[in-house]
């Protein structure tokens, strides 16, 4: 039977290597609930630590292949960013090469790791070129760090890359109430920054297994996406359209907010994504219609017939870096242009859909002026019959939420 350390292995080999997700790889591993939690801190420490580790070991043995380079990854987490015991952790990459067959390279990675024991306070310095260095330090791509560096200097750069953020965030759906979710929670949390219906938990719960959860009564939402609805203004008794609504988070929210009063229309492009957010709303006791429709494929002669359109378009999540670390190894720069190419085809498409007087939110979850500002200033440029009522830029270490952006544009004629 694979240890626990066998399954972390696997799976940050299918992410670090293979660019699947984190969290939805972990959902894959069933253990009791003791050795769940250690494999997902075990896999999340080393993803939040990867830059630094493969530079640290590049001083102390020649490239690995896959297995090997990632089990020294691991053990890298657990000697320098855990409370693993020296031995165990040692011990545990030890047994972990006998496990798959490598146990021929066992005494390599058992010298590398005693060494790096032996040199735990004169390890090698980093660079001293800021953006190298904070990229090595906390696991973000350089050029992103160029960017932020520049737009925000250094000392509130590192300020954003260390913010605390929250273990968990969750919210009430109505009509279950926010007092009626604070004499529930067995943890304690302490409400949003931007949004007081945000419950922000010290420590994670399992949700899923709660009555309340499977009820309806409450939900998974980070502050930030809820930031975005309340942006969107108060669509009570409105026709809104949630263009790229999968998983259906913030439509469900604006449920909620407006208490079912409003009608409400979510477009999806992936059928598989259309059921999962057709089940979110079975659950949430969410009214509103989910087509499969590409949002970025809107006729030229369609008829506006949206009071307001939320555009939550595909970006390069880099706001998330702090709570999603694998998301940085999705990423390369080229990537951007391909992004903002669907981002500025789907503000053309939706703009067609907004009734005159009515509302146009573009948000994305990245700290980007290419996707962001950049991005809503060229379509302005291009589209003269709507004009920006507010943009705002969310920031963990200001708003204590993830990365995110929105722009409220009015559509004058």
């Amino acid at each position: 039977m694979n240890s626990p350390r066998r399954d972390a292995l696997q799976v940050l080999m299918d992410v670090a290597e293979d660019g699947a997700y984190a969290n939805l790889r972990l959902k894959e591993v069933h253990r009791s609930p003791e050795e769940q939690a250690y494999v997902s801190s075990l896999v999340y420490t080393a993803l939040e630590h990867l830059k630094w580790a493969d530079y640290m070991l590049a001083f102390y043995v020649k490239p690995q292949k896959r297995v090997i380079r990632n089990i020294l990854r691991l053990a890298v987490a657990e000697l320098f960013f855990m409370d693993t015991p020296d031995h165990a952790a040692v011990n545990g990459a030890v047994q972990l090469c006998k496990e798959c067959g490598k146990g021929a390279l066992a005494g390599l990675v058992n010298g590398v790791l005693r060494r790096m024991l032996r040199e735990k306070d004169d390890l090698p310095p980093l660079p001293q070129d800021p953006a190298s260095r904070l990229s090595i330090q906390y696991n973000c791509p350089e050029w992103v760090l160029r960017e932020w560096l520049e737009r925000f200097g250094e000392a509130e750069t590192l300020r954003l890359l260390t913010a605390e953020l929250p273990a968990m965030e969750i919210r009430a759906q109505w009509p279950y109430t926010n007092e009626e979710l604070a004499a529930a929670l067995p943890v304690p949390y302490v409400r949003g920054q931007v949004d007081d219906n945000c419950f922000r938990l010290s420590e994670s719960i399992p949700l899923p297994a709660l009555p309340l959860f499977r009820e309806g009564k409450i939900a998974i939402q980070g502050e930030g996406a809820m930031a975005i609805c309340r942006f969107l203004g108060d669509m009570r008794g409105k026709r809104v359209l949630d263009a790229c609504a999968a998983p259906g988070g913030k439509s469900a929210y604006l449920w909620s907010l407006t208490q079912g009063d409003i009608d409400l229309t979510c477009y999806e492009l992936h059928p598989h994504r259309v059921e999962l957010m057709g089940r979110t709303f079975a659950r949430l006791h969410v009214k509103a219609r989910c087509e499969e429709k590409d949002a970025s494929q809107v006729p030229e002669d369609a008829a506006p017939c949206f009071d307001a359109v939320l555009l939550d378009v595909p970006c390069s999540g880099l706001g998330l870096v702090r709570e999603k670390p694998d998301v940085a190894l999705h990423r390369a720069e080229q990537d951007i242009d391909a992004l903002c190419r669907t981002q500025a085809a789907l503000l053309h498409s939706c703009a067609r859909l907004v009734l005159p007087g009515g509302t146009l939110c573009y948000s994305t979850c990245t700290i980007s002026l290419r996707e962001n500002e950049g991005q809503v200033e060229t379509f302005l440029a291009t589209h003269p019959e709507f004009t920006l009522e507010e943009q705002r830029q969310l920031l963990p270490q200001r708003d204590g939420t993830g990365g995110f952006y929105m722009a409220r544009m009015k559509r004058c004629i």
